[in-house]
């Protein structure tokens, strides 16, 4: 059974159609790379995945489950904005997972954040922008989870802090779940991707390992993403 799911997905926000009869199957053990221009499609297909919308038209299911409160307890989601209270500091936000989230793992989360040398009573609003997307990462994968859904988890960070976030993602993921990265920082991105699904108006356009991309196109998917959605 595919651990996320997609039949004739469709989602319209008024005359617009964000995702159009998109058709995808993923499984479980591997890192997918959702990869696609502004606008197409990718954040509204996480959230729908997420259970924080509904589609108009179509279904997605999470290991056989439609979003909702059973997939929210296997379910980790890091938008691809702040997310956290300002006002809280480390401490607090390890007690706010530990109470929202039956899965969330103490002791790894502990161990993660002794990289980062930050006291646990520092606030996240005295927090560069880098070190917030750590620790929201952080949080994010010490859950237990089937799904991990990362919207953009990379960007406007400097070189160094990308190069954690991803060996934070590859390190501390269940083999046996499944980890869903958007991104527009393929180069960045694409040396952790089992699988590549290129999305654009909605819809899936090129779906492949990215072992077997790479060799039926001759080039990285970094170049190959440049060559499909050139302007």
């Amino acid at each position: 059974m595919a651990m996320l799911e997609c039949k004739h997905l469709t989602k319209n926000y008024g005359a617009v159609c964000a995702v159009s009869g998109l058709d995808l199957s993923l499984e479980a053990g591997q890192i997918v790379g959702l990869l696609g221009p502004n606008g197409s499609g990718k954040t509204t297909l996480i959230k729908i995945a997420a259970g924080l919308l509904r589609p108009s038209d179509g279904s997605l299911f999470i290991d056989g489950k439609q979003p909702g409160r059973e997939t929210r307890s296997i379910v980790s989601y890091l938008p691809d904005r702040d997310f956290l209270p300002a006002y809280m500091n480390v401490e607090q936000l390890l007690g706010f997972y530990e109470d929202f989230f039956a899965d969330f793992n103490r002791d790894k989360a502990d161990d993660m954040l002794q990289d980062l040398n930050l006291s646990y009573d520092m606030k996240l609003k005295k927090m560069s922008k880098g070190t917030k997307e750590k620790i929201q990462l952080i949080l994010t994968m010490s859950r237990r989870a089937k799904v991990y859904l990362l919207d953009e988890p990379i960007a406007g960070v400097d070189p160094a802090a990308r190069d954690y976030i991803l060996k934070t993602i590859i390190t501390n993921y269940d083999p046996k779940a499944m980890v869903l990265i958007s991104t527009h920082l393929i180069a960045d991105v694409e040396p952790v991707l089992d699988d590549i699904v290129f999305i654009e108006q909605g819809q899936v356009i090129m779906h492949d390992a990215a072992d077997t991309m790479r060799e039926s196109e001759g080039r990285s998917i970094d170049k190959l993403f440049r060559e499909v959605f050139k302007c």
